[in-house]
């Protein structure tokens, strides 16, 4: 029993170690680009052994963008219907910039999966991704409905979201250029999330964007 358990352990630890390895090369190369002899040598282990694992380059990226997906989806889920919009909507944009600051890797690899169809992440995408923004979707609803936010597109809201903290990894070469630093800076993390937060707060609370609209 100890013994199944530990090769369980091993093997779960060999899993992670390919996977992560595969995010760097898939991510350098794309998927067409990188081969499985050079994953399986930045995963430190032979290529008939990841293969005992994954048994095609196809099914490896595969895995990389579920486990991609699954951090992705985290910070959406943990927005709270019963919370207080300003704080709600403060917490996901702060989460969602740690998360382009953590796995930069990560996003530049769903993004470009993205940008070419989603033809490897399709299903995934309608089956644990469509489901919960519709849930998202119907919480600003309510919110919007018990007026505490603007009368806005919630749908719109979110993707206006996504584009501005996933900038800050898919163009990270550009932001660093640009601003001569990113997001690993602790100061220019605190001025970017006030500066999102301070903008897309001001449109869509429903006092602030009355007061805003107000004739002086």
């Amino acid at each position: 029993m100890a013994e199944s358990r530990s090769k369980s352990r091993i093997g779960e630890a060999n899993v992670e170690r390919i996977l992560d390895a595969a995010l760097v090369v898939f991510s350098r190369y794309g998927l067409r680009g990188a081969r499985t002899d050079q994953i399986a040598e930045a995963a430190g282990m032979s290529k008939p052994n990841l293969l005992y694992y994954f048994r095609t380059k196809e099914e490896l990226y595969i895995a990389v963008l579920e486990r991609t997906l699954l951090m992705w989806l985290d910070p959406l889920a943990r927005i709270d219907p019963e919370a207080d919009p300003r704080e709600a909507l403060t917490d996901y944009i702060t989460r969602k910039l740690l998360s382009a600051r953590s796995h930069p890797d990560e996003s530049r690899l769903f993004a470009t999966e993205v940008i070419q169809g989603a033809p490897m992440l399709a299903t995934a995408l309608k089956r644990d991704l469509a489901p919960l923004v519709e849930a998202k979707i119907a919480t600003i609803a309510r919110w919007i409905g018990e007026g505490k936010l603007a009368p806005i597109d919630p749908m719109t809201l979110i993707f206006m979201i996504w584009a501005t903290t996933q900038h800050y990894a898919d163009f990270a070469a550009q932001v660093s250029l640009l601003a001569g630093q990113g997001l690993e800076d602790p100061a220019y993390f605190e001025r970017t999330r006030d500066t999102i937060v301070e903008v897309i707060l001001r449109g869509v609370l429903a006092d602030r964007a009355t007061s805003d609209r107000s004739p002086a």
